[in-house]
């Protein structure tokens, strides 16, 4: 494979860093696969892919797979797809829910979660601050108006169910102005964006920053690095009122920060598992649902357009 455009752009040292790095992307759809895709193109040498699904007829107009791989499982269509673009990268497939699966967590730089149910994202966010593994997590809003993309380092910021309990509820963030709020009306009564139906070019545009945020976070310490604004963007792919009262132009973004909660039921200060390995009582999942106000009606499904 030649990777002579992406050496001239970031150099040789760094593209052999990558090509050692190992991320795990669960969630293949429209997202997932997406992101899984386009790291391999850039560099990324070793994958861990997880889904439970197969690709279906109504997936293929938003997914990086075409009608040749319907009835096949996502995670083996994408791990095929990577090898024809890089065919020296090593990819592990399980084809199952992440819940099954937890041990591929061990062992990787970085996780990438393509899941749309808020279940599966508080599981990987507790293993993931067991595990002090960093998270990109990525949602799409309804029609595909707009997105948002947030990176998780294990107890310096928030953990993922800070960040939804305050982003989610659209409650006020710290870099805003007194009395502005953030304004979601987006979120169905399982607690999933429902991102339906938004063309994949809406999704394309979420996914593409959630890639380029976790191939950044991969070359963290390098010259190429770059120091990102805050912990959290929110993309407009139309006029949308992000930020209360101000409407956000198409194709622009709002960066706000979401700060850890020293009461959260995950990494709160009077629950935490710090880094010494103290142990703790384990949260239920619904005990988490419950303090964020989002409810669950079965189990979440990981990410299937």
């Amino acid at each position: 494979m030649n990777f002579d455009r992406v050496e001239r752009l970031i150099g040789a040292s760094n593209l052999g860093l990558l090509k050692t790095k190992r991320v795990g992307v669960v969630g293949l759809g429209s997202g997932g696969g997406f992101v899984a895709l386009t790291l391999a193109m850039s560099g990324v040498g070793k994958f861990v892919l997880v889904d439970d699904d197969v690709l279906e007829n109504t997936n293929i107009v938003r997914h990086v797979a075409d009608i040749r791989y319907i009835g096949r499982p996502k995670a083996e269509v994408v791990a095929e797809l990577i090898k024809l673009r890089n065919p020296d990268a090593e990819v592990e497939v399980r084809v199952g829910r992440i819940e099954q699966n937890m041990d591929v967590l061990e062992h990787l730089d970085l996780l990438v979660s393509g899941v749309d149910g808020e279940g599966p994202k508080y599981v990987l966010n507790q293993a993931c601050l067991k595990r002090n593994l960093t998270a990109v997590y990525a949602g799409v809003y309804e029609r595909g108006e707009g997105g948002d993309v947030v990176i998780i380092h294990p107890y310096d910021g928030p953990c993922y169910a800070c960040w939804a309990e305050e982003l989610r509820e659209g409650l006020a963030v710290s870099n805003l102005a007194p009395g502005e709020e953030l304004d979601y009306g987006m979120i169905g009564k399982d607690g999933t964006l429902e991102a339906e139906p938004g063309l994949w070019l809406h999704v394309a545009r979420v996914a593409a920053t959630q890639a380029d945020m976790a191939l950044n976070e991969l070359l963290a310490g390098t010259n190429v690095y770059k120091v990102m604004p805050t912990n959290t963007v929110i993309l407009a792919n139309t006029a949308l009122e992000i930020l209360s009262g101000h409407i956000s132009q198409p194709y622009s973004a709002e960066w706000v920060t979401i700060e850890r909660d020293p009461n959260c039921l995950v990494c709160g200060d009077a629950l935490r598992n710090d880094l010494s390995g103290e142990a703790h009582e384990e949260i239920s999942l619904d005990a988490l649902m419950n303090a964020t106000g989002i409810t669950l009606e079965g189990n979440a499904e990981e990410e299937n357009e």
